[in-house]
């Protein structure tokens, strides 16, 4: 398995990775796989049927819209919001589609996206069926597809065989180093002398050039830091009906008044830290554009750290910011291989636990962390994230989700400072933790995995 570092680290729009980004994504692809199909030209009509999380949740999550987008033909990566938000308005209007080497189908977004509340598909709780009908409404086209979290999209052949996504090279002959373990990554770095990052960054100029993954690295961290800042700057209410309000910017400017009195506490480290995590999830429930770290519901957790790390550490570099961010990729990949980053798989210790072991991972190699050390740090961020439910209120990605971005980012830096202070032997290995993480997911009651049927979600307060 080799999970590249722009897979685990792509661009695209909120609230969700799994929601958004992952329907989108599928429906596009739906249009190509129509498109070669050789009764195209009978069709009139689409219909999208949304199971499981995808349905219990898809409203809250703008899972119906993000499908529409897709089938205009528009994907995460390079979505031009603006022209977007016009042929949306559009489609809402004529309720039927033009698109490019394909006939004119009928497509209303408000009738024709089906939200199925039975029981989820077998593949996955993230769950799709696109079908493309005749003038007389019989299918002549249909597919599966599985939203796996941070955007991946497989069908539903690909599930049941086990097939990696196409991003993700499944040759282990392919690479330097190919650890699909944290113990294989340990001995490989011992064997090589080696950090985790060297290692990440060796498989990855296997399938480009150096310089190109030095300009990707760049322009995914000028977008995360952009995101930041974006947050960082805007007030008002967010999305979704639950009148939550953006406290990004008042927080920051609080912390900017106190700067340099003696008013401030000594944990007011922590609040940036919260801050900047805070600034980007309040970006992703808005539907601005974020970069999943692993996922859009944690995205905030990677880059707050990495400010912090520039912002407030003694000696850092921002030339070490490519070296923060392969070693992330690497445990990040790690975790996606043997467990999962969906929150209806595996509930929210799958996304803000799995961002926080990748964030304490990162901070730990740019302080100068031992690759024992750094798989030290992953564990203990990990370690204290198991059994976190994902119950998000109203099926929006903002109660619990914003603050506890910024809770996973404070455990991150506690992490890589505990691993820093040992020699990176500890009693729980980082493999056996993700073991348990799976478990856990596995044996998790749906409930508690991005269906909002319990938890916080139905304990809400009564005015």
């Amino acid at each position: 398995m080799f999970l590249s570092v722009f897979d685990v680290f792509k661009p695209g729009i909120g609230p969700s990775s799994s929601h958004t980004m992952g329907p989108m994504t599928a429906a596009a692809e739906f249009l190509d796989l129509l498109r070669r199909h050789e009764a195209r030209s009978a069709a009139a009509a689409l219909r999208v049927t949304l199971h499981g999380s995808l349905a219990f949740t898809g409203r809250g999550h703008a899972t119906d819209r993000a499908v529409a987008l897709g089938l205009l033909g528009f994907r995460p990566a390079d979505i031009a919001m603006d022209e977007a938000e016009r042929k949306l308005e559009a489609l809402q209007a004529e309720k039927r589609l033009i698109l490019a080497d394909l006939p004119v189908l009928a497509f209303d977004p408000a009738t024709a996206i089906v939200f199925d509340y039975g029981p989820p598909l077998p593949g996955h709780a993230n769950g799709l069926v696109i079908t493309a009908l005749d003038a007389a409404g019989a299918p002549i086209l249909s597919e599966t597809y599985y939203s796996i979290g941070g955007g991946f999209v497989v069908t539903a052949a690909q599930r049941e065989a086990d097939v990696p996504p196409p991003s993700a090279a499944a040759d282990l002959r392919l690479w330097p180093y190919p650890f699909e373990t944290s113990a294989a990554m340990l001995r490989m770095a011992r064997d090589s002398g080696l950090s985790v990052a060297a290692m990440k960054r060796a498989n990855e100029v296997v399938g480009r050039a150096e310089a190109e993954v030095d300009a990707g690295l760049g322009r995914i961290w000028q977008a995360m830091n952009a995101c930041v800042e974006r947050g960082l700057s805007r007030e008002g209410e967010l999305p979704g009906g639950l009148r939550v309000k953006r406290r990004a910017k008042r927080i920051r400017d609080q912390l900017d008044r106190e700067q340099g009195s003696n008013i401030a506490q000594p944990h007011v480290m922590a609040d940036w830290l919260s801050v900047y995590a805070m600034a980007v999830n309040e970006e992703n429930a808005a539907g601005g554009q974020v970069v999943t770290a692993p996922t859009n519901g944690a995205a905030g957790v990677v880059p707050a750290v990495i400010r912090y790390y520039i912002d407030r550490c003694i000696g850092a570099d921002p030339a070490r910011i490519p070296e923060f961010l392969l070693t992330a990729a690497a445990i990040g990949g790690l975790i996606k291989h043997n467990a999962s980053i969906s929150g209806a798989e595996a509930g929210c210790q799958g996304e803000v636990g799995s961002a926080s072991a990748m964030a304490a991972a990162g901070l730990c190699a740019v302080l100068g962390g031992t690759p024992a050390q750094v798989e030290n740090a992953a564990e203990i961020a990990l370690e204290h994230h198991l059994g976190m439910t994902c119950d998000p209120v109203a099926g929006l990605v903002q109660v619990p989700c914003i603050e506890r971005n910024g809770i996973g980012a404070t455990k991150a830096v506690a992490a890589a400072s505990l691993a820093l202070r040992g020699d990176g032997s500890h009693f729980m290995p980082l493999d056996n933790c993700i073991a348990a993480m799976r478990q856990t997911g596995e044996e998790m009651s749906a409930k508690y995995k991005e269906t909002s049927l319990a938890g916080l979600a139905v304990n809400l307060p009564e005015c």
